[in-house]
């Protein structure tokens, strides 16, 4: 359908929402610039104040207290889509998004955040939006906040979500496996050795990528780098503290009394530069990044996983043999020593890396979105 105009709704906790938005975004206006896109974050559209609030709470929760952050992810994965409760959850902020919507008046309506989700799906049950709804799954299991019956596709990440999906009733019809989208640009191949370079490292030694995040909230990683600067075995580190500048900051001393060569960055756009550049990452398991490193055929480490999506997600690396999991400093530098002297299991981890995922997600979702002929109040007809 040309020229069509397409509203995207996600959220700011975490990045990853956003940027699986952004992906799909970036691929639409590659094949048609003509499209009219508007990106809205649905916090801000009900409160920026009250958007900020959350925002840090949960962000200081998964930071200080992420006992507490188990408790409310799986408490909430335990409330039923059809409950009174969850029917109050997707009365949140219906009114004001409805007069939104109708003031936007899309064509289609792509959801990477599970809130704004029901929402919608609700009054698309409802009869009062006669707008299209696709979702996108952004973790690599299913929680019951995403199950909504008045959505019209998912976009699942992998066969165990689409699995996940239908288990809680959702029309197997409805969903595709694609894969959660990442930007084009880490699919491009590019030479490792002229990256490091280009990145002012060695070109020939084992390089770790520390990721911390968009808020840099990767449990202590100023142990985590002191840890890789002075491995007894040549190395060097890149580090991302995204929009910590603590942490940024704290790093000068580490920096300074390491054995082994380490560059760090704050928030950075150049995300598939590094990846292109490292042997292994070290993170923490947002779907997001870790779409991004299988992408690369990067091998995982994930420290000291958050409860709840992170830990599934983490599970999910076990499972595909991409990924391994350290819960603290002792077992971080037992598995990167481990790797760096036996550089055959990096081999097999980038080889299931390689077969984790369709590939191409954000393509395999745009070609699905630019086959929409023509819409109704109830469905999407199919060209």
């Amino acid at each position: 359908m040309p020229n069509q105009r397409i509203l995207f709704l996600s959220a700011t906790f975490g990045a990853g929402h956003v940027r699986a938005a952004e992906a799909i975004i970036e691929e639409i206006l590659k094949r048609n610039p003509m499209t009219e896109i508007t990106h809205l974050d649905y916090g801000e559209l009900l409160s920026p104040t009250f958007n900020t609030i959350i925002k840090n709470t949960y962000l200081g929760i998964i930071k200080h207290t992420p006992k507490l952050w188990r408790t409310f992810y799986y408490g909430t994965a335990r409330i039923s889509p059809d409950s009174r409760l969850q029917r109050f959850f997707n009365s949140m902020g219906s009114t004001d998004l409805l007069k939104y919507v109708n003031s936007i008046q899309p064509d289609l309506i792509v959801c990477t955040y599970p809130t704004v989700a029901g929402v919608l799906a609700q009054l698309r049950l409802k009869k009062a939006l006669n707008v299209p709804l696709v979702m996108v799954v952004t973790d690599y299991a299913v929680h019951n906040q995403w199950i909504h019956k008045g959505a019209d596709m998912y976009f699942a990440g992998c066969r165990d979500v689409y699995e996940g999906l239908v288990s809680r009733g959702i029309d197997s019809q409805s969903i595709l496996v694609t894969g959660i989208p990442v930007s084009p640009r880490f699919e491009l191949q590019s030479n490792r050795c002229d990256m490091r370079s280009k990145l002012g490292l060695f070109p020939d030694r084992p390089t770790f990528l520390i990721m911390g995040g968009a808020y840099g909230v990767l449990s202590n990683l100023k142990g985590v780098c002191a840890m890789t600067g002075n491995m007894s075995l040549p190395s060097q580190t890149i580090v991302v503290c995204g929009h910590n500048e603590k942490l940024y900051n704290s790093l000068d001393d580490v920096m300074e009394n390491s054995l082994n060569p380490i560059i760090r960055f704050g928030y950075v756009n150049n995300i598939e530069e590094l990846m292109t550049a490292a042997d292994v990452i070290v993170t923490k398991a947002g779907g997001l990044i870790v779409t991004e490193a299988l992408t690369k055929r990067l091998p995982l480490v994930i420290f000291n996983p958050i409860p709840g999506q992170e830990e599934e997600n983490a599970n999910f690396l076990s499972k595909i043999g991409a990924g391994k999991t350290a819960n603290n400093l002792q077992e971080l530098e037992q598995i990167l020593h481990f790797l760096l002297i036996h550089p055959q299991e990096l081999k097999k981890m980038q080889q299931g890396a390689a077969q984790a995922l369709p590939g191409k997600a954000a393509k395999q979702i745009v070609d699905y979105i630019l086959s929409l002929e023509y819409y109704t109040g109830d469905c999407v007809k199919m060209g």
